[in-house]
């Protein structure tokens, strides 16, 4: 069973997000990491770039699989977690804290709207496991 934090929002593409104030933490879940194995490199490609909702901001590339990560809401990246270009695996140790992927400065608060709440996300989780 993966881990679905409370206070976190989901996106169908398996990023989470966490607001403060007017900044978001951004991730990929446990189930999503779980589903890539061994992460061996991190980009995040739009740092500085203002980013639309569902935008590619960055790619992920574990042993088997190449993934993008996608922006949950509009705005501005302005961070990318440096920690990971040396040891991209604490994206598989620590989904939720250590191995967050990027911060952005929100610009359409709107959308927060539209994620998924942990209920919500779990049950896509469930559907995706039972092929």
């Amino acid at each position: 069973m993966s881990n679905i934090p409370n206070d976190l929002k989901y996106t169908k593409t398996h990023e989470w997000i966490k607001v403060e104030d007017s900044t978001a933490l951004i991730g990929i879940t446990d189930f999503a990491q779980r589903e890539l194995s061994d992460i061996v490199y991190i980009e995040i490609t739009a740092l500085n770039k203002e980013v639309r909702q569902d935008d590619p901001i960055g790619v992920i590339e574990a042993v088997k699989a190449v993934a993008d990560i996608y922006a949950p809401v509009s705005g501005t990246v302005i961070a990318a977690n440096d920690a990971l270009r040396d040891e991209p695996a604490k994206v598989n140790q620590s989904p939720y804290e250590d191995g967050w992927l990027a911060k952005i400065r929100i610009s359409n608060p709107e959308e927060l709207n539209g994620l998924l709440d942990p209920a919500a996300y779990a049950e896509l989780v469930k559907r995706s496991t039972h092929h």
